[in-house]
This record gives C-alpha cells, sequence and structure tokens, in this order.
C-alpha cells in the first residue's frame, strides 16, 4: 500500500507540473533526541525552537536535516522560577519573532510569549498571555487567517485533569488575546480514547489547504505510547472558527503507527511508532505560504525508532512530508445538521 500511495503522489506531482522541494527527500531521524519540534523556514534559513530544561535555544541551518549540527543559542532561561518549560512555537509576525511557550507545575501550567526583532537572540522577558478563563494551556500558537490573528492551544475546561481540549481565541496583538475561548475538539472518538488518563488533544498547528479551509492538525492518544498520533480538524468552507460544529474531524489517525486506529486509505508508519507534536515547515510560519496540491512538502515530527522502547527519553526529531489529499469525506455521528463534509485531507510521509 505504501508503494501506492507514493505512486499516487508521483501522478499528482506530474500532473501539477511542479517541482518537488528539496526537503521533500525521504524521512530521516535526526541527531535531535529532544521532543516537540517547531521550525519555520525565512528565505533560505530553517529555523528551530526547543526547550532545554529551564530554557528556550534556538537553530538555525540551510536545511531542516542539518538543524540538529547547528549551533543551539539559548534565548531565555527561566529566572524567575516559572517551573517546567514545555514545547516553544516560534512564529513571526510584523517582522518580529515570537516564541510561545508553557511553563509551570501541575494546574499551574500557562502560556507565555518572549518576542525579538532578531531570530537568536534579543528576546527580553516572558509576558504570560491572558488567555480567557485562565485555566491549565499547553501547546499554544499563533496564525493568522481571514485578516484576523487566532491562538490555539491544548487545555483543561476546568481546574482538573479530566481531559485535554483544543481551544482557538482571537488575538487582538501577537500578544494579546481578546474575547472569549472556544472549544473546537474533545477527545471523544474511540480511536483518540485508546490511551487515557487523562484522554487528549494537543500539539494544534494550523495550516490552510489549496482551497483556503483552515485546517488544525493535531496529537492524540498519550505522548507517553505509541499509540500517539496526528489528526485532523477542517473548517468547513465559509465556516465560523468559533463554532464547534464547523469543525469536522478525521475518522482515524493520519499519520501512525497502529492500523487499528488509523483513518481508512492510509497506512501506518514503517520505521517509527508514535508519530507525533509536528511542525509544518513553512515560509515564515505564515499558513497563507501553505502548498498548493501535488507536490510534497516538508515537515517535522518527533518519534520513536522502532525497535526501541517506547519512551519520553527515546523521543528522536524526524524530518519527512506531506501533501494534500482531495476529494475526502470526514464523518461525525450526533451533530446537528449534516454529519459529512468533503474536502482536503493530508497524507504524511515517514
Amino acid at each position: 500500500m505504501r508503494k501506492v500511495l507514493i505512486a499516487a503522489g508521483a501522478l499528482l506531482l506530474a500532473l501539477a507540473g511542479t517541482t518537488v522541494l528539496a526537503q521533500g527527500a525521504e524521512a530521516g531521524q535526526t541527531g535531535l533526541r529532544a521532543a516537540d519540534p517547531s521550525v519555520l523556514r525565512v528565505g533560505g534559513t530553517y529555523i528551530s525552537v526547543q526547550s532545554t530544561g529551564g530554557g528556550i535555544a534556538v537553530r538555525q541551518a540551510g536545511s531542516t536535516d542539518a538543524l540538529a549540527s547547528a549551533t543551539a543559542r539559548v534565548v531565555w532561561t527561566d529566572s524567575r522560577g516559572r517551573g517546567e518549560v514545555w514545547a516553544p512555537e516560534i512564529v513571526t509576525d510584523g517582522g518580529r519573532f515570537y516564541i510561545y511557550f508553557t511553563a509551570g507545575a501541575g494546574s499551574a501550567h500557562r502560556m507565555f510569549v518572549i518576542s525579538s526583532a532578531v531570530a537568536d537572540r534579543g528576546y527580553g522577558g516572558e509576558t504570560q498571555l491572558a488567555l480567557p478563563d485562565d485555566k491549565w494551556a499547553i501547546d499554544g500558537t499563533m496564525f493568522s487567517f481571514n485578516g484576523q490573528r487566532w491562538f490555539v492551544w491544548s487545555g483543561w475546561a476546568a481546574d482538573t485533569d479530566v481531559e485535554q481540549n483544543l481551544y482557538i481565541a482571537r488575538m487582538g496583538s501577537p500578544t494579546t488575546p481578546t474575547g472569549a475561548r472556544y472549544v473546537i475538539s474533545q477527545p471523544r472518538e474511540g480511536w483518540e480514547r485508546v490511551v487515557g488518563n487523562p484522554f487528549i488533544n494537543e500539539s494544534p498547528e494550523a495550516i490552510k489547504d489549496p482551497t483556503g479551509q483552515l485546517h488544525v492538525v493535531y496529537s492524540t492518544n498519550g505522548s507517553w505510547s505509541d499509540q500517539y498520533c496526528l489528526a485532523d480538524l477542517r473548517l468547513r468552507a465559509g465556516g465560523d472558527p468559533t463554532y464547534v460544529w464547523d469543525w469536522y474531524k478525521s475518522n482515524g489517525c493520519l499519520f501512525g503507527s497502529n492500523r487499528a486506529t488509523m483513518m481508512a486509505g492510509w497506512d501506518p508508519t514503517l520505521t517509527v511508532n508514535g508519530p507525533g507534536h509536528h511542525t509544518f515547515v513553512l515560509l515564515n510560519g505564515d499558513i497563507a505560504t501553505s502548498p498548493p496540491a501535488g507536490p510534497r512538502f516538508p515537515l517535522m515530527f518527533h518519534a520513536v525508532p522502532k525497535g526501541t522502547p517506547y519512551s519520553w527519553s527515546n523521543r528522536y526529531w524526524y524530518t519527512g512530508t506531506f501533501c494534500w489529499w482531495g476529494n475526502t469525506t470526514y464523518r461525525r455521528a450526533n451533530v446537528p445538521g449534516s454529519d459529512t463534509d468533503t474536502g482536503f485531507s493530508l497524507k504524511f510521509f515517514e
């Protein structure tokens, strides 16, 4: 089946008459034994950000493969005892770099942001994002869609760890949320609940498909398990990002290592277990630069090599590719109105 998918992808490329970027080669395990990659491209430079215990480091290189050997420059350290520092995300807005990250302990995890005019230096002190309802929050990132800045993150509905949902809120500026938070996904499908305590939707990443529809690709099932995988939320054409029923969810994992949880027509991985917490490597990190239908484009994700015990300490950053896959119907039960929506989905390649 993998050969069939690759052949189909090649046919799409031929029809599109485009050339795959050099980064569209087969995936590879990098030398970075780490989790939660965040990477964007500025001109010909690839910029990554990662947590380093009590700080945040930035790397720059000429390719995603070269990031592992690039110098890691620490751009922020936790001088105020904020606690555990998780999953920094780097974005650009108005010519500045913004790094969003989680810090805290237990139920105190909250989102923070630092910014600079230069990718690998000059960041000031952290500012806590005043997210609506002030609840536990991780894995946040900002993007622009239809002329509005948005912030999407994983969080709790209340003050206890029952489940991790995906929330969205408007941003008045890169550092200022406005209005209410709105839930857009909860881990309620059977294939999202293979591993629980808690059940999770986390690590959301926005991207715009060739028709202009918004997608939020996220990780589900426990990150401590090889059931960890990527799934997709697709906003219906003309839909309201704050209205949960305008979001349609893939009918299974789109990138995972267990066939039983994969969406029909999508195959499990061959060389890694539990792929998740990915990053689309876009120009300036801007979803307006999302790829057209046809070519495969770079992404990075973390996973554990097959044959290796699955644990957080055994996660590596991997390079991979993805492409858009058209005419895909997502079906949901027990929703108002139509329970189907057809449009672009995504294929991921190791």
